[in-house]
């Protein structure tokens, strides 16, 4: 699966995308979200506050109880404001 990773989140994460490959035990995005916070100081600030970063699933936006199955993409951004 390709992550993406957007505006302060890339910054903190240090990538704006990666191939990652969670193991079977992650079936939800809020289980990869603390998959990911596990994999280094970086991912653990970046997803310190887990109501603060938006995903999206193959570029439709999810809850964090969305299943991954078989997404090929995920994007995780912060809220956007409009104006």
């Amino acid at each position: 699966m390709k992550a993406l990773y957007f505006a302060w989140v890339r910054e903190r994460v240090g990538l704006p995308e990666e191939e990652i490959a969670p193991p079977p035990s992650v079936t939800t995005v809020a289980e990869l979200v603390a998959w990911l916070r596990g994999r280094g100081e970086n991912y653990a600030v970046a997803f310190a506050d887990e109501h603060a970063v938006r995903a999206a699933l193959d570029r439709r936006h999810v809850k964090p109880e969305q299943p991954i199955a078989s997404a090929k993409e995920i994007a995780f951004f912060p809220p956007m404001t409009g104006g």
